[in-house]
Parts: structure tokens; C-alpha cells; sequence
């Protein structure tokens, strides 16, 4: 059975009658890593500030391994590692220097904290680097000594807000493996608008916007939800003709979108798409074979982004909280 480390119900803020969170409810696993998205202004860094005790809910509850945490904010620091998206770090200070003093500080003891500080500088790929003054150290170097510092005292949650903003490609994927690695060990909250880094790391998505959890669940259960669809890129040589009576064999959900012009050795890219969430890749990898005169070179499907699924869910949401009047005039726009 799972073991619950965040448990957060009814959550609301507001700030001079404006409500930023509005009855938000979710749960995170031990050892899972969720996402928390939404565009500029959802709730979601109201909502983290909440979860880390730096400001109080309206009204609502929210608990990390059980510790309430508008009373029990002292417990709550035992077992809570934070990385804020503008990580305030000490510039003169060295890396081994400052992680040994944030060790101290979340209770460590000398025997421990020589073993910890050793074992997060190997971890964040640091150990090179334990001697610098943070004040010269690049943003993702940075970056990792955040992590670090959320992670030395072994806390069984730790929440991260925007921690590849601003890194170059390679930093982003020592990062994201550097995240990886935590799975199963530490509870994960992940806030991020770089959505590809979200869906490559995390079990468990969370779509806020308005205030409001607008979709929660695996990105795959997701995709299925808010993008009923797939697409297939298909490269064909043969008549344009045989090859739209091949697709319509295969289904009458199958369009073809668009196709790219034949190219020299007399193949083109062909893009299909499908109405059914059920993957129709292998009928349709029939139909082209049993046609003599069509020659298949490749057939990939291509899932709905998370990015898409964004996109989809917080256009619902946007739309139900629409004015009524307002709604049908859009709606009878599209008719």
C-alpha cells in the first residue's frame, strides 16, 4: 500500500479579495515525482509557498508526512527540502562550505554531515567543483548546489520550483537525470514551464489554472483525455490515389492531413491522423503492404505533446469558467 506524503485539501488564498487558490485538493506518493503546471498567475508558487509555510492558507489543510503544516512548522522542516526558482545563495562563500553549514542546520551531526556533504557532492556531480567560491560557479552550477542543498538532509519531500529555468541543453539533462535519480527515495514537486523536462520526469502530471486543478494524472491518461487523437508520419512511395484508397481500408477515423512534395528517389512524407485513441498503426501498416504498387519506408506514430495537453486543459477550464454569455457567443462562432 502507498504511503502518502503530501496530502493537501480544500486549499484556498486569497489576497485582498482576489482568490489566487481556490479549493485545490491533491496527493503525491512516497518516492513518486509529480509536475505541478499552469500558466503565469494559476497558483502554482502560491500554492508551493503554502505547502513550505512561507505564507498561510485562507482556509483548507495541507500535511507532509502527516505534519500539519500551519502548526506543525518545525516538524515540517525535518522532513522538507526546498529550491526556490531564484535560489538565494551566498556568493563568497565555497560550495563544501555553504553545504556544510546548511547541514548543520537541518540537524546533522559531525559523523553524518561528512558522510552526507561527500555523498551530494557526488550526486550533483559537485565533488570537482567543492572547493569554488559559489560567486563564480555557473548558472547550472548553481543550480545543482540548490539541489544539493534540498537534498542533504535527507528529507522525504522536496519541492523545486523552476530548477532548469536558464540552463543550456546539457545542463538541463544532468539536471533532469540528477532529479531522476531521487525516484522511489524522495517525494518530488516539480514546478516548471519547460514542459518536455515535466513529461520526461515525471510519473504524475497536475494542471492548475485560475486558481483551480484543472487535470491530474499520468501524462499517458492524459494524452487519452485531452487529445483524443494520434498521428502517424508515414513515408510512401507510389500514387497519391492508391495510397488514399490504402488509408480509407484501414479506417474511416484515418485522415490524411498533409504531405510533403516527392522527393528525388520518389518518396514523400505523408502525415494521417487518427480519430480513435486505439493505435491504428498496425491496420494501417497492413493496408499499405497489401497494395503491390506502394512502397512503405517507414510508419511512426507520434503521441500528443504534453505541451498539447496543457494547451487543451487549460482552454476547458478557461471555457467553463467562461461567462455564459460570452460562451455561446464562441460557440456559435465555431457552429
Amino acid at each position: 500500500m502507498s504511503e502518502t506524503t503530501i496530502q493537501v485539501d480544500n486549499l484556498v488564498k486569497t489576497y485582498a479579495g482576489v482568490t489566487a487558490v481556490n479549493e485545490v485538493s491533491f496527493s503525491v506518493q512516497k518516492g513518486e515525482i509529480v509536475g505541478f503546471l499552469g500558466p503565469n498567475g494559476a497558483g502554482k508558487s502560491t500554492t508551493m509557498r503554502i505547502l513550505t509555510g512561507f505564507v498561510p492558507a485562507t482556509s483548507g489543510t495541507a500535511a507532509i508526512c502527516g505534519h500539519c503544516v500551519a502548526t506543525e512548522s518545525h516538524e515540517i522542516r525535518k522532513v522538507l527540502g526546498y529550491m526556490p526558482e531564484n535560489n538565494p545563495l551566498p556568493e563568497n562563500l565555497r560550495v563544501e562550505e555553504y553545504l556544510r553549514l546548511r547541514g548543520k542546520l537541518k540537524g546533522l551531526r559531525r559523523d553524518r554531515l561528512r558522510s552526507r556533504l561527500d555523498a551530494v557532492l557526488e550526486e550533483c556531480d559537485l565533488t570537482r567543483a567543492r572547493k569554488r567560491i559559489i560567486g563564480t560557479l555557473s548558472k547550472g552550477y548553481r543550480q545543482r548546489v540548490g539541489i544539493a542543498d534540498a537534498v542533504i538532509g535527507e528529507p522525504k519531500v522536496i519541492i523545486m520550483d523552476e530548477p532548469t529555468i536558464g540552463l543550456d541543453p546539457h545542463q538541463i539533462v544532468l539536471i533532469r537525470d540528477l532529479i531522476s535519480s531521487l525516484r522511489g527515495r524522495m517525494s518530488i514537486i516539480i514546478s516548471s514551464h519547460i514542459l518536455p523536462e515535466i513529461e520526461m520526469t515525471c510519473d504524475r502530471v497536475i494542471i492548475i489554472n485560475s486558481g483551480r486543478i484543472v487535470a491530474a494524472d499520468t501524462p499517458e491518461k492524459l494524452r487519452q483525455e485531452f487529445v483524443n487523437q494520434s498521428t502517424y508520419l508515414i513515408e510512401i512511395h507510389g500514387s497519391r490515389e492508391r495510397f488514399a484508397s490504402a488509408v480509407a481500408k484501414a479506417g474511416s477515423h484515418l485522415e490524411i492531413d498533409s504531405e510533403a512534395e516527392v522527393s528525388d528517389d520518389g518518396f514523400r512524407t505523408v502525415t494521417v491522423t487518427s480519430k480513435d485513441p486505439a493505435d491504428a498503426g498496425e491496420r494501417l501498416l497492413s493496408a499499405l503492404h497489401h497494395d503491390p504498387y506502394l512502397r512503405l519506408r517507414s510508419l511512426h506514430r507520434i503521441k500528443p505533446s504534453l505541451e498539447e495537453v496543457f494547451m487543451a486543459a487549460t482552454r476547458r477550464s478557461w471555457e467553463v469558467l467562461m461567462p455564459v454569455d460570452e460562451r455561446n457567443k464562441r460557440n456559435g462562432e465555431s457552429a
